[in-house]
């Protein structure tokens, strides 16, 4: 049986991640930064018959936790073979500016969406490492892409100057874009991909069902040795082929 991890999982976009996992065979690994609320989550996905599901306390800014979850992990489960790495933050307030962000602002933001990323995959690396087809999918946004933020016919130009949680999930597609060379050579998938606007508590409820989210992450949370590595992916900004510019 393949195996997961979410982080951030116990609800939104992470939750429904997987529950469609788990509707696919896996044995699934709900990381949630409150143990109570993942137990919550898991509890409701076997409520639904989805068995195959277990909450792990996964604090991605507090290293003990990620070790913690790793070493856990690591005991009840042989390997790994998908990380998502969805925690994320918007990092304040909206609307922000660059001239109202602040710094305490910027360092939540960056704590979590990227160095909190990158701390979880390092922990869990040697785990990917051991399955026939490891896959990484780090759950980034179009909001993050340099080229579409700086071009004034991208259709979100003029409302998707979120700076604080742009900057940060930029800097998380060039982390992705970095950890997808250094594993070129070896059976790592690395994507980057946004999931689009999703009507979670993230977004004020604004945006498409939870759903479609959650199969854009999946589909390459499940390629082929023959798909993708190092690209970015938003199939709401794209839908003929997926791929978007940094």
């Amino acid at each position: 049986m393949k195996t997961a991890l979410i982080t951030g999982a116990n609800k939104g976009i992470g939750f429904e991640v997987a529950r469609q996992l788990l509707k696919k065979g896996f044995y699934v690994y709900l990381g949630s930064r409150d143990l109570s609320n993942g137990n919550e989550a898991v509890g409701r996905l076997k409520a639904d018959g989805l068995t195959q599901a277990e909450a792990i306390r996964l604090d991605v800014t507090d290293l003990a936790s990620i070790s913690a979850a790793r070493d856990e992990i690591g005991r009840r489960s042989a390997g790994l073979d998908v990380l998502i790495n969805n925690a994320g933050i918007n990092g304040g307030a909206h609307p922000y500016t660059v001239a109202s962000a602040t710094a305490d602002q910027y360092q939540a933001a960056f704590s979590t969406n990227v160095i909190g990323t990158a701390s979880v995959t390092n922990a869990f690396l040697d785990l990917l490492m051991t399955s026939p087809e490891p896959r990484i999918v780090n759950v980034s946004t179009s909001v993050g892409s340099l080229a579409l933020q700086s071009n004034p016919d991208w259709p979100a130009y003029n409302f998707a100057k979120y700076v604080v949680y742009a900057t940060s999930k930029a800097a998380l597609n060039m982390y992705t874009v970095h950890l997808a060379y250094e594993l070129k050579d070896t059976k790592v998938k690395v994507n980057a991909v946004c999931p689009g606007l999703t009507a979670t508590d993230f977004t004020f409820f604004n945006g498409g069902e939870v759903s479609v989210a959650a199969e854009r992450i999946i589909k390459y949370a499940l390629i082929g040795q023959d798909g993708p590595t190092g690209k970015f992916f938003s199939e709401e900004t794209n839908p003929a082929t997926g791929e978007i510019p940094w």
